[in-house]
């Protein structure tokens, strides 16, 4: 096959404690998943069923443990807002997936941040727009190493939490997702076909604020550790 010009490189994330990398297909990301972050920003989570976002593949920017990752604050906004997420990696796809088989479809876990252009997604909400350009912007999926599900188990409950230069600004615990792992791969798979290589971004508790740069993000799970993301 002959293309036009070379195609962008695979995106992938590297799999912690092997020399493999996970390719990425999509990136899915949950909206409003834990009550206490939707009545901050003004919805009553008992009234909504899951509803969900996309972002492209290479807007993924990877922390390597240990290390301290840039993230170039975007153009165009004066409030951008970190979002600490539990990532699921899926290795098997499917449709119409029962609940009680969807974790069989998780190949393992990763930390990330959904990071948003506030300003421009209240813009977006007010005049009814999509949330491109809010959400799926270059670097705004920072990504830690998935650990597979062989040397974890399946996340169920621990602690996720999140501080900005020291300051503590979310806590909660991956348990109190409206719509646990399993939910939200059953009720995504209904709406589009699941396939290996795609990444689901869980939602984040309440806490979310924005940064400025200079600022240290450093974000963890109980279970996959933790990393740090300076706002460069």
């Amino acid at each position: 096959m002959t293309y036009a010009f070379d195609p962008a490189p695979q995106a992938a994330v590297p799999v912690a404690g092997s020399a493999a990398r996970f390719p990425v297909r999509r990136i899915y990301c949950v909206g409003r998943n834990y009550e206490a972050h939707a009545r901050e920003m003004g919805h009553d989570p008992d009234r909504e069923p899951p509803f969900f976002f996309a972002k492209p593949a290479d807007a993924l920017l990877y922390v390597a443990p240990g290390t301290t990752a840039e993230f170039p604050y975007p153009a165009r906004s004066q409030n951008v807002h970190f979002e600490m997420e539990l990532v699921a990696a899926i290795g098997k796809g499917g449709k119409n997936i029962p609940v009680e088989r969807a974790l069989d479809h998780v190949f393992g876990y990763a930390l990330g941040l959904d990071m948003t252009r506030r300003d421009l997604q209240a813009e977006a909400k007010k005049l009814g727009r999509p949330w491109d350009t809010a959400k799926g912007f270059d670097h705004s999926a920072p990504i830690g190493p998935i650990h597979p599900v062989a040397q974890v188990g399946q996340l169920a409950s621990g602690a996720i939490w999140l501080t900005v230069n020291g300051e503590e600004k979310q806590r909660s615990d991956i348990s109190q997702m409206i719509w646990p792992v399993a939910d939200t791969i059953a009720f995504l798979s209904t709406l589009f076909e699941l396939k290996a290589g795609d990444l689901i971004y869980t939602g984040t508790p309440e806490g979310v604020g924005a940064v400025k740069p200079g600022d240290v993000m450093k974000g963890g799970v109980d279970g996959i550790g933790e990393f740090a993301v300076r706002v460069a």
